[in-house]
């Protein structure tokens, strides 16, 4: 996968690359970006950087998405950033299209934007089931459906969707969630069957909780304790302990990113139609 980015005298397992990141401003997006930037490659990135209706965790922000262009740069990487909802394909299509303009083409997609909320099946609104497929599902195909004329052209590429370990799995008190996450799976899997004739390889990550504001916030800690009041941290990681098979809590951003940094490298040149759990075990507990 060879690249006109001027960024080819920089060493690293994606040296010459350009990727394209969802969901940039912060989390594992931002991890994602800060990562691949470390070993070689420029960022497209796009965020939304505001709230999403039915989704009470605090959102991104702007200050978020240039905390993230500055830690990019200063791994050497070139940042061109752009506020985008991924359920908007226009939006999509054209911060792509200006990165490619920018770096020169396109390599590496991590389809990586999502949100959570809670609810019982029998309780959930209309609204929050059709948001959480919108945003976690469809805009994942609109991810996918930007990105890939130009992969096509770049004649090779990695596309690494962050689906969950409620893509493998069932959780409690998240049907919406778990619907989407495993409706990635087999977005992925077809559009790997799609793309393998470009040279073009499509893999899925499924994380256990991440330390994010994702999960650190009151909404998803009283979601694990609902019997108390207020949780504290510590209340928080003992019982989300009870989900992984290793003594942890949680991973951190950077156990993701790494994970996706292999899948999008050279490393993983004959690796496609895969799911990879980075869970400490939770999908096997």
């Amino acid at each position: 996968m060879n690249s006109m980015s001027d960024n080819t005298t920089r060493p690293g397992r994606l040296s010459g690359k350009v990727a394209f990141i969802t969901g940039a401003a912060r989390g594992i997006g931002r991890a994602q970006a800060v990562r691949f930037a470390e070993e070689g490659a420029d960022v497209i990135a796009v965020d939304l950087c505001g709230p999403v209706d039915t989704v009470l965790i605090p959102h991104a922000t702007t200050a978020d998405l240039d905390e993230t262009a500055e830690a990019v740069r200063a791994a050497g990487g070139r940042f061109s950033g752009h506020v985008a909802d991924v359920r908007d394909g226009d939006a999509l299509r054209a911060a792509v299209a200006a990165g490619v303009e920018e770096f020169g083409g396109l390599d590496v997609v991590c389809a990586t934007a999502g949100i959570t909320s809670r609810g019982l099946t029998a309780e959930l609104s209309e609204e929050a089931w059709k948001t959480m497929l919108d945003v976690n599902l469809t805009g994942v195909w609109q991810t996918a459906k930007a990105a890939v004329p130009h992969l096509i052209d770049r004649g090779a590429g990695s596309i690494v969707m962050v689906s969950s370990i409620a893509g493998l799995r069932g959780l409690y008190g998240v049907p919406h969630y778990v619907a989407a996450k495993h409706g990635v799976v087999g977005l992925m899997r077809s559009l790997a069957q799609e793309m393998a004739p470009y040279g073009i390889r499509v893999n899925t990550v499924h994380p256990t909780n991440v330390d994010t504001p994702m999960i650190q916030n009151d909404v998803v800690r009283g979601g694990f304790r609902p019997d108390l009041e207020t949780v504290t941290l510590e209340q928080f990681a003992e019982s989300a302990k009870t989900m992984n098979m290793l003594d942890i809590p949680w991973v951190d951003p950077v156990d993701v990113a790494n994970a996706s940094l292999f899948l999008a490298s050279d490393e993983a040149r004959y690796i496609t139609a895969v799911t990879l759990p980075v869970d400490a075990g939770s999908t096997q507990r």
